[in-house]
């Protein structure tokens, strides 16, 4: 769902001393994402699992969650559904 708004690429690179700075690099670079991964007031959307490295930054300072080189940070969409 977010590779067909980011140019079909699985993985990208973008700088940012926070997760918030990566998601603005990322809605600047590819503006489709912006509904998929931030709410009308610029928060996290409820839908959408972000991790630094291993640990979701629900648990950490959410969008303020600091960054140093070599952290990666990885966002997947929630799924639901099921028979």
């Amino acid at each position: 769902m977010l590779r067909a708004q980011a140019d079909g690429q699985a993985t990208v690179s973008v700088d940012g001393d926070s997760v918030g700075a990566v998601f603005s690099a990322l809605v600047e670079r590819y503006p489709g994402l912006r509904d998929n991964l931030l709410d009308s007031a610029g928060g996290l959307h409820k839908f959408v699992n972000v991790y630094k490295d291993d640990d979701d930054i629900r648990y950490l300072d959410g969008l303020d969650t600091v960054l140093k080189d070599g952290d990666t940070v990885s966002i997947l969409p929630a799924v639901a559904g099921g028979a």
